[in-house]
C-alpha cells in the first residue's frame, strides 16, 4: 500500500512542505499560486503532499486541528469540529455476530454531518486564495456545512441543490446560514456539472470533494478512529464500513493511512480494511468492485431514500477504489428497506442517525451473512449524518403516535393499566 517516501526532498514548487500531486501523471504544483482542482496537465485527480509525515505523538489538543501537523494550516475557520464519539451498541453487536462493534457518529459535528470536517480545512484555503464567492452541489449536508463555515468567514456562499430531492432540514440549513439556494432541475450529478463549470470560469470557488484540501479535513476521521479505538480497546479495528457517495470518507481514509503508514506510525498488517457501502438504486462503486473494474460507470439515474447517497458519478472513485483493493475491503449495495432497518436498530441503541448514515451498518449484516465478514472480525461502523437531517424519514421510520382524549383517566385506560 505504501507509495509515499517520506524520505524524498520536497519539491521546488512546495510552500512550507506541502504541495499537490496529480495521481494520474505525477505532475507536482505548487499548493496555494492560482486555483486549481484537478491536473493542468491530464486532468486528474489532486492530492495534498507533504515534506514531513506526522505519528500520533505528534497531535495535541482537541478536533480537527489537533491533527494540525497532518494538515495544510495550524488552523482554520472553526466552529469548532471534530471529537465525535465512538458508540457501543451491544445488542446490534451481538445479533450482528462480530468480536466488537462500534459507530463512529459524524453527526454529533456542528452541521450535524462529517462535512464540517472538510469545510473546517476547505475554507481555511479559500481565505488564503482571496477568494469573496464559494459554492457547492449537494445532496444537502455539504450546503448546510458550507453555508455555516461560509458564514463564519464571512464569505458569500452559493449551492445548487437538485430541486425536490433534498432532505427538509438540510435545506434549511443551508438557508438559515444565508446561502444563496439555486433549485436545479436535475440529481446531483447535474449540479456537480454546474459548479464545475463556474468555478472554471472564476464565478466561485469550489468546495466539493473534487477540491483537494476538503479531503484532508475528512481524513482526521480516520485519525480519530484510530486514536480512540486503540485508547479504548487496547488494539486497532480490524474494519471500517463506510456509506459512499462521493466516495470521499473513502479516499479520505485511504490517504490517512498511507501517511502513517510513511512515517511508522502504522503497521501494515494493521491498516483497516476499508468496506463501502452504497444504495441499490445509486450504486456505481458497488458495480465497478464487483465487475473488477478499476473506474466508474456513470450512473444517469439514480434513487434512493438515502438522499445523502444518491450520486451517479462518484468523482473520488479514482482514489478511493485503490483504497478497498490495498487495504483487503469491499463494497456491497443495500435496499432501502436493509438502511431503513438498520436506522431503527441505532435507534434502538440511542443513536440517532439519517438513512444514509445507516447504511454502513445494513452493508455490514449483508456481508456477514455471505461470510464475507467473520465473527472474530473488531469493526467500526462510520455514521455520517443526524437523524434530525432528514425528519421525514425518522418519522416513517419511527413509531406512530397514538391520539387520547385529554384526562388521566383516559390516558390510563390506552395504557391499559
Amino acid at each position: 500500500m505504501l507509495d509515499l517516501d517520506p524520505t524524498a526532498d520536497p519539491p521546488d514548487c512546495a510552500a512550507d512542505g506541502v504541495w499537490l500531486t496529480c495521481i494520474d501523471c505525477a505532475e507536482q504544483f505548487a499548493p496555494f499560486d492560482e486555483i486549481r482542482y484537478t491536473c493542468d496537465d491530464c486532468d486528474g485527480l489532486l492530492e495534498v503532499r507533504y515534506a514531513n509525515l506526522p505519528t500520533f505523538d505528534d497531535f495535541e489538543g482537541r478536533g480537527v486541528w489537533r491533527y494540525a501537523d497532518a494538515l495544510p494550516f495550524d488552523s482554520g475557520v472553526s466552529l469548532p469540529e471534530g471529537d465525535t464519539p465512538l458508540h457501543d451498541v451491544p445488542r446490534l453487536e451481538s445479533d450482528v455476530g462480530v468480536e466488537r462493534l462500534r459507530i463512529k457518529h459524524e453527526g454529533m459535528n456542528p452541521t450535524g454531518s462529517f462535512k464540517d470536517r472538510g469545510m473546517t480545512v476547505g475554507v481555511r484555503v479559500a481565505t488564503e486564495m482571496g477568494v469573496d464567492r464559494l459554492a457547492c452541489a449537494s445532496t444537502g449536508n455539504t450546503s448546510a456545512a458550507l453555508a455555516a463555515y461560509g458564514a463564519r468567514a464571512g464569505l458569500e456562499t452559493l449551492v445548487l441543490l437538485p430541486r425536490g430531492k433534498v432532505a427538509a432540514g438540510k435545506v434549511a440549513q443551508a438557508s438559515l446560514h444565508g446561502a444563496r439556494i439555486l433549485e436545479v432541475d436535475g440529481n446531483f450529478d447535474t449540479c456537480l456539472d454546474i459548479v464545475q463549470d463556474l468555478a472554471s470560469l472564476g464565478e466561485a470557488y469550489l468546495l466539493n470533494s473534487l477540491n483537494p484540501f476538503r479531503l484532508e479535513g475528512q481524513k482526521t476521521i480516520g485519525l480519530e478512529i484510530l486514536e480512540q479505538f486503540r485508547d479504548e480497546e487496547g488494539t486497532l479495528p480490524d474494519r471500517i464500513v463506510l456509506p459512499v457517495g462521493n466516495a470521499g470518507n473513502t479516499a479520505a481514509l485511504y490517504k490517512c493511512f498511507r501517511e502513517l503508514e510513511a512515517s511508522g506510525a502504522l503497521d501494515p498488517d494493521d491498516v483497516p480494511a476499508l468496506t463501502g457501502v452504497q444504495a441499490e438504486g445509486a450504486a456505481p462503486m458497488v458495480e465497478a468492485v464487483e465487475q473488477g473494474r478499476t473506474e466508474t460507470r456513470r450512473w444517469d439515474s439514480v434513487e434512493t431514500r438515502a438522499t445523502a447517497i444518491r450520486i451517479g458519478n462518484p468523482v473520488n472513485a479514482p482514489k478511493a477504489l485503490p483504497g478497498i483493493h490495498a487495504t483487503g475491503g469491499t463494497a456491497v449495495a443495500v435496499s432501502d428497506a436493509e438502511i431503513q432497518r438498520a436506522q431503527r436498530e441505532l435507534a434502538e441503541e440511542g443513536v440517532g442517525v439519517e438513512p444514509a448514515s445507516a447504511a454502513s451498518v445494513a452493508g455490514l449484516r449483508v456481508l456477514r451473512e455471505r461470510g464475507v465478514v467473520s465473527a472474530d472480525e473488531r469493526v467500526v461502523c462510520l455514521t455520517t449524518g443526524h437523524l434530525l437531517k432528514d425528519p421525514d424519514a425518522a418519522a416513517e421510520a419511527g413509531k406512530d403516535a397514538e391520539p387520547v382524549p385529554g384526562t388521566t383517566d383516559a390516558v390510563l385506560e390506552h395504557l391499559g393499566t
